[in-house]
Order: structure tokens, then C-alpha cells, then sequence
């Protein structure tokens, strides 16, 4: 019976196996699983008809197979272990003597032979060996060095922060994500240990929307530390203790039409014509989910009710249209010159007429408006009058912004216009600005120069991160990290590229109502990843990684910019992005970059008005799901390719931490980061490098730290080679950039906050966790 069984289990999978393999050939794919499939299927006949020749039939699959796979993809583990792990396990059961007592031929004297087992044993061995050989390498990774600090180095900073303070989301208006301190180096880091632990009281609720997250960035000013929640509360800390000291609730109301429910940080500003001490002569800036800016005491958390209406000024004034929950600011605003000037998230997707993506700049005191920029018409930045309105649906800026106080220039990334996927009828300012970085003149909102990162956005690749600001020898720069991978290092002065820039060809073909631009442009410094090919796809077995071949072969895809399509298009690099809101951090004395890329490739298929379903009581216009664009001549599904499995359909990794020399424009060093601990039902900690959101700090002690990666941990580096030196377990997703800073006895701290994050699944909590050195 057993015999039996086997033979039909062995059928059973060259008939799904071969079958599949077909669809595939016709596809365009590769042609091993029909050979495979049939192998399959003669191992099940000689297996039903007992013949000993099972298992060298058996063994030349092994063979062959294993032969294909190193040819594909070389000695990957990670990629050989799919194309192999079924078939070398049903090669150790056709061992089992059970299965070889049964399977033999009887001599002309009557003596039974019973099969050997000397072929299929030797392919399984040379597989085994094979697969121990490719645990010990990664084709994929780049080993190399960063170059150290040269003695006597001295760097700007930007802004007037003392070294042991954190002032700006990215510590100073340069947006570094550096610190001056040392006491944490790379020989002690690991040495680390929970100083104190704080839960805000902030948790995800049951009506939250899906795209809860918690992304804050504390400031740390004095002994306090200013955080917002993504209900936008505003907290101060005691910076030794850990120690509430107030809070603060803005009751922005469960809005279900919010495609976000975030903050990212506050803004801080002392007020140098008020008296030290007097109320609200220091104060902290809340942006909250429905759309409005609070002023609070940053001493006790109390409304300064000088500022705006009563201390609340509210960001949909100018709006044509107003839907509730399509607009709200999920950045901290930028303070500088007397004045605050902040953007606003767009929902995307979700309608023709919602809110414009306006900057605009307020008096800092007052709220009155100063200027305003509108990329739907640029070059009239006088404060709208009232009546007007500002136009809708213009590119808007939803992530962080930097400054340079001396140019008088203000950073701004810029997205695209909503609907996405859709480019028809943009105006020839919208074309100008979308997905650009573009500087600003701070007393005026006047462009200085735009610098366009994609031609015709089609696909959603707004710039995500806030802009870095450092010298580059000698040269006053800004690194932009993009969704799309490049690394724009431009004079921040004039926009001109420090590394060069050049257009390339893209795809065509799109919609007939729409146009594709014919180039678009590359850096000379990218993490764009090699197109995808059909040895890319990948699946924990053989039949999930043959059901994403067949996929890929069933979408549209000519690489990078392919357009959108009714027949569905893979989008690589994906709607994450490979560098998201996160950014990178610098060390502006070294002239060095830290990052994360990530790849993770997405599917889009565009849907005619006609065949959109009513909708539905949870759907959301967002990365995953319908996307209804109402107004529009089409919506847009959206998701993660990912295998039958619900995993990725592209082999890992799918997150690393790389090293750049930003004097020479070369990638260091590039390793695999994250393990599957929370992806999987069992908590392996296994090193694949996974997918993160979330952005990365830098020390002048050689150590750079981040969470972001979908296992829920902290982990410490070292920058000059990427090596990881220590880790901490947190006790919930840590999508937050870490930050650090010193108490008045010179006890360095580290802050992580972590909460979670919706869009990629990890644990939801309200943690904030402040690290040291033991105490001596």
C-alpha cells in the first residue's frame, strides 16, 4: 500500500507539476518544469510497476534539478532551498527501506533482488553538499568599507543645536539624523541596557483604519522630551526619568475616511522677544488628522491661545472641496524666520476633488498667513484672498521638510497628483513639480529650482523622504532619496546635480487616453535593483515559486517605469518605495551615508469606471486594495505581488543596509537586514533581509542605529562596515527613527519608539524605550 500511495503522490505532482510547466513554456518561461513534471510522472510508473529503475529516475531528477538551479541562480540558499526542498525530501522517503523493499526483479533462479538505493543516494548526498556549501555564501552581498573621520574634521551641522540636545525631526534643519555624541562607540554598543520605559496610553483601537501607525521622532530640548501619538496627543517626558510631565489630547475625532492615522513629530519654537519663563514664551507645535496646527505651552502643555483661532489653526481654509478626512498634516511643520510653514497628506486615490497640496507659510505668533505655494500655480505666492481657493488636487508634500538658514531656501519633497496611475489632463505646472524636490525661498514661497526625480508619475513615486543637508567636499549639498532607488546629490544651492544625471529610455504603452514619457531619469548613484527576470520569482516550495513564474509571465512588466495597464503591471521598485519616509542618516564629517533599501515589488491593474463594484463597507484608497478615483475614467487594485502564500513572489532579500562614500558616489558595502522571526508561524531567526519602513540615525561614536525592519527589534552598526553589533528585542514593531541624546551628567541615551505599523503588520503598542550604558 505504501508503494501504492507513493506512486500516486509522485503522479499527482509531475500532473500539476508538468501541467503547470506547460502553461508556463507557452507563457515564455523557463522550460524545467515540464521535464521535471515528466520525471515526476515516470518515477510513478516505475514505482506502481516495482521496478528498481524508480530511483535512478528519481536520481536524475535530483540531478537535473539541482543542476538548473545553480545555473539560474548560482549558490543562493535562499533561492536554492525552494527549487529543491520538496524534491529532495521525497528523495529521502523513496530511501526508506519500506519504499526500497518493495521495488526490486526476481532472478531466472528465483532469487529476489531488492533495489539499491547507490544513485539516488549519491544525488541526494551531492544536493545536501551542495546546499551546506550555499549556507556558507551570499552572492548578494557587498562587503566593503566606509572611509573614517580624518583627524581634526569639523562639519556644519545646521541650525544652533547643542550637542546634546535633539531639536528637529532630523535634529537640526538639515535633517542629518547625526549626532555629535560619542560615549556609545562600537566597542561598548553592545553593552546596552533599558534605562527607562514609557507606554503613552495611546493603542490602536478597533475602529482605527488600517494605516495606523506610530512614526514619532522625539525632540529633546532641555530635560524634556516632546512626542506626539498617532491620536495626536502630545506628551513631555522627563529625559532622565522617563517620567510623564504633561499631556496633551487634540480629540481629532475616528474619521474612517482617513487614509492615515499618524504623527510623526512636533515642532518646537522659543519665542526670543517673551520673557524666559512666561506662558507660552517656549512652545510646541501639533499637527493633527483633521487637518489642524495647535500651539501649546511646551512647559505645561497648555493652549497658547494667541496663536490662530484661539490657538488652533485650521488647514483646510482655501479648500474648494472639503470632504472630511481626505486631508491632514502627518509631518512636523518647519520653524524658521518667524515663520511656520507645513504641508498636508492628500488622501490618494480616493477622488478627483480633494484638497490641494498648498505649503504654506504662517506667522509663527500669530498664524496669520505669510505666502503661500501652490504648484498648481507657482509663481503667485501672495496670501490667497479670501474667496479664492487654491487649486485642487496639486501635487502635495506630505513627508518631512529641511532648511538652510543662510540660503534662505526651504526643501520641500514633493509628491504627485491625485489619481496616481493617471496622468491625463495634468496641467504644465503639475507636470513641472510632480515627484520633484523643490526649494523654496522662506520669505517668499518663490521657486529657486525644481528638480524632477520622475517624468509623468504614473506609478506613485512621490518623494517620500525629507532631503539631507551636508558639505560634500567642500560643496554645499542635498542627498534625496527616492521611491524609486536613486540617490539625487545635488548642489542644494542651485539644484544642479553633484553626481551626475542622466536621462535613460523607459517603457511605453500606456492606456490609450495617457502617454508614458520616453526617458526618465537616473542618478549615477541608485539602489535601483536589476530587473526582474523569471528566475527572480521565488516561493517557500516549487509549486508556489511556478505559480509566481506564471504570474510574472501574465503581468505587464518591461522593468523599471513599466505603465499601468488593464492587464495588470508589476511595479518594481515598489509603492513602499526603496527608501520611504524614513530617509537616510549622514555623518557630515566622514561624508558618508546610511540607509535601508528595500524591494519589494507591487501590482497594479487599472479598472474602467463601468466595471467598479459599489463600494465597499472597509475599502480604502491606499497601497493595497481598490483604489476607486472617483471622478476618474478608471480606478486602480494595488497590492504586494505576492504568491498564493501571501509571501513576496521575488526572491529575498528584501531589505539590506548599505554604506555610501558620498565624496565618490560608491555604495560601500550592502547586507542583508532583518530575519523572519515575526513573518513566520515558528520565531526563526532567520537572516533573509527583510522588507522596513522607517528611517536611521547616525552617532559620532562610529554606530548607526535602526529599527524599521519587520521583526520587531532595534539593532546597533557599525557604520564603516555594516556589521551589526547588537540588537534589542522591542516589544512591538519599531517603525519609528531612533534618536539620541545626553542628560546634564553626560549619560548618552538612546530613544526608540515603537508601536507598529499598519500597512506592513507588525505588532501595534504605545512603547517609547530609552537605552545607556550600565552605570558604573
Amino acid at each position: 500500500m505504501i508503494l501504492v500511495l507513493t506512486a500516486i503522490v509522485f503522479a499527482l505532482i509531475g500532473l500539476a507539476v508538468g501541467g503547470a510547466g506547460v502553461w508556463l513554456a507557452v507563457l515564455g518561461g523557463s522550460w524545467y518544469y515540464i521535464f521535471a513534471g515528466l520525471g515526476f510522472l515516470l518515477t510513478a510508473f516505475l514505482l506502481f510497476t516495482r521496478r528498481p529503475s524508480a530511483l535512478t529516475a528519481y536520481a536524475l531528477v535530483i540531478v537535473g534539478t539541482l543542476a538548473w538551479a545553480i545555473w539560474e541562480v548560482g549558490f543562493d540558499w535562499w533561492q536554492l532551498g525552494p527549487r529543491g526542498g520538496v524534491i529532495i525530501l521525497l528523495g529521502l522517503w523513496l530511501l526508506l527501506p519500506a519504499i526500497r523493499a518493495r521495488l526490486g526483479f526476481t532472478s531466472p533462479t528465483g532469487q529476489v533482488y531488492r533495489a539499491g538505493a547507490g544513485t539516488l543516494g549519491g544525488a541526494v548526498l551531492l544536493s545536501l553538499l551542495a546546499a551546506a556549501y550555499s549556507m556558507t555564501q551570499d552572492p548578494l552581498d557587498k562587503t566593503g568599507s566606509l572611509p573614517e573621520a580624518q583627524a581634526g574634521a569639523t562639519a556644519d551641522y545646521g541650525g544652533q543645536v547643542a550637542d546634546n540636545e535633539w531639536h528637529q525631526y532630523g535634529r537640526t534643519p538639515y535633517g542629518q539624523r547625526y549626532s555629535p555624541l560619542s560615549q556609545i562607540t562600537k566597542d561598548n554598543v553592545s553593552s546596552l541596557e533599558v534605562a527607562w520605559q514609557y507606554q503613552t496610553g495611546d493603542v490602536k483601537r478597533p475602529d482605527d483604519v488600517g494605516e495606523t501607525t506610530y512614526q514619532v521622532t522625539p525632540l529633546k530640548i532641555g530635560n524634556m522630551l516632546y512626542v506626539c501619538t498617532p491620536h495626536n496627543w502630545a506628551i513631555a517626558i522627563d529625559a532622565t526619568t522617563g517620567e510623564e510631565r504633561w499631556k496633551y489630547d487634540s480629540n481629532p475625532g475616528m474619521n474612517p475616511n482617513r487614509q492615515h492615522q499618524t504623527c510623526r513629530g512636533v515642532s518646537y519654537y522659543a519665542d526670543a522677544a517673551a520673557a524666559p519663563g512666561s506662558a507660552c514664551a517656549t512652545r510646541v507645535y501639533l499637527p493633527t488628522s483633521d487637518a489642524r496646527l495647535i500651539a501649546l505651552d511646551a512647559q505645561n502643555g497648555k493652549v497658547c491661545t494667541s496663536f490662530a483661532d484661539q490657538g488652533t489653526l485650521h488647514l483646510e481654509q482655501g479648500m474648494r472641496y472639503q470632504p472630511a478626512g481626505y486631508y491632514y498634516s502627518t509631518s512636523p511643520p518647519v520653524i524658521s524666520g518667524g515663520k511656520i510653514i507645513i504641508g498636508g497628506a492628500v488622501n490618494d486615490n480616493y477622488s478627483t476633488q480633494e484638497q490641494s497640496g498648498v505649503i504654506r507659510a504662517f506667522d509663527v505668533n500669530t498664524g496669520a498667513l505669510v505666502w503661500n505655494w501652490d504648484s498648481g500655480n507657482p509663481d503667485v505666492t501672495t496670501p490667497l484672498p479670501e474667496g479664492q481657493t487654491y487649486t485642487t488636487n496639486s501635487p502635495n508634500s506630505w513627508s518631512v521638510f529641511s532648511y538652510d538658514e543662510a540660503l534662505n531656501l526651504v526643501y520641500i519633497p514633493l509628491g504627485n497628483q491625485v489619481p496616481d496611475q493617471l496622468g491625463m489632463n495634468r496641467s504644465e505646472a503639475v507636470e513641472r513639480f510632480s515627484s520633484s524636490i523643490v526649494a523654496l525661498d522662506m520669505g517668499t514661497g518663490q521657486v529657486r529650482w525644481v528638480r524632477q526625480t520622475v517624468h509623468h508619475d504614473l506609478w506613485d513615486m512621490d518623494v517620500p523622504a525629507q532631503p539631507v543637508l551636508l558639505d560634500i567636499n567642500g560643496r554645499k549639498a542635498l542627498v534625496g532619496p527616492t521611491k524609486q532607488g536613486d540617490i539625487y546629490v545635488l548642489d542644494r544651492a542651485t539644484g544642479e546635480p553633484i553626481i551626475p544625471v542622466k536621462e535613460v529610455p523607459a517603457p511605453g504603452g500606456a492606456i490609450p487616453e495617457d502617454h508614458a514619457s520616453p526617458t526618465q531619469p537616473l542618478s549615477g548613484l541608485t539602489f535601483s535593483p536589476p530587473p526582474l527576470q523569471d528566475s527572480s520569482m521565488w516561493g517557500i516550495t516549487m509549486f508556489d515559486q511556478l505559480a509566481c513564474r506564471i504570474q510574472f509571465h501574465r503581468l505587464r512588466y518591461e522593468g523599471r517605469y513599466t505603465p499601468p495597464s488593464l492587464q495588470g503591471t508589476i511595479v518594481y521598485p515598489g509603492n513602499f518605495g526603496t527608501f520611504n519616509w524614513g530617509s537616510v542618516a549622514v555623518d557630515p564629517e566622514r561624508q558618508v551615508m546610511f540607509g535601508m533599501p528595500t524591494y519589494l515589488a507591487f501590482t497594479s491593474r487599472l479598472v474602467p469606471r463601468a466595471d467598479i463594484p459599489p463600494k465597499g463597507q472597509d475599502e480604502k484608497g491606499s497601497e493595497q486594495g481598490l483604489n476607486r478615483n472617483d471622478g476618474a475614467p478608471y480606478g486602480v487594485y494595488m497590492g504586494p505581488f505576492l504568491s498564493p502564500l501571501g509571501i513576496p513572489c521575488q526572491a529575498p532579500p528584501w531589505g539590506y543596509v548599505a554604506g555610501v562614500d558620498l565624496k565618490t558616489g560608491d555604495i560601500a558595502y550592502k547586507h542583508r537586514n532583518g530575519t523572519v522571526y515575526d513573518m513566520t508561524p515558528l520565531p526563526l531567526p532567520l537572516k533573509v533581509g527583510v522588507p522596513g519602513i522607517g528611517g536611521p540615525m547616525i552617532t559620532k561614536g562610529g554606530v548607526a542605529f535602526l529599527g524599521a525592519a519587520v521583526d520587531n527589534y532595534l539593532r546597533a552598526y557599525d557604520l564603516t562596515t555594516g556589521k551589526q553589533l547588537w540588537q534589542a528585542r522591542l516589544p512591538a514593531g519599531g517603525q519609528s527613527t531612533p534618536m539620541t541624546y545626553a542628560t546634564d551628567d553626560g549619560t548618552q541615551y538612546v530613544v526608540m519608539v515603537a508601536g507598529g505599523h499598519g500597512s506592513v503588520g507588525t505588532k501595534p503598542g504605545d512603547y517609547i524605550i530609552a537605552y545607556r550604558l550600565p552605570k558604573k
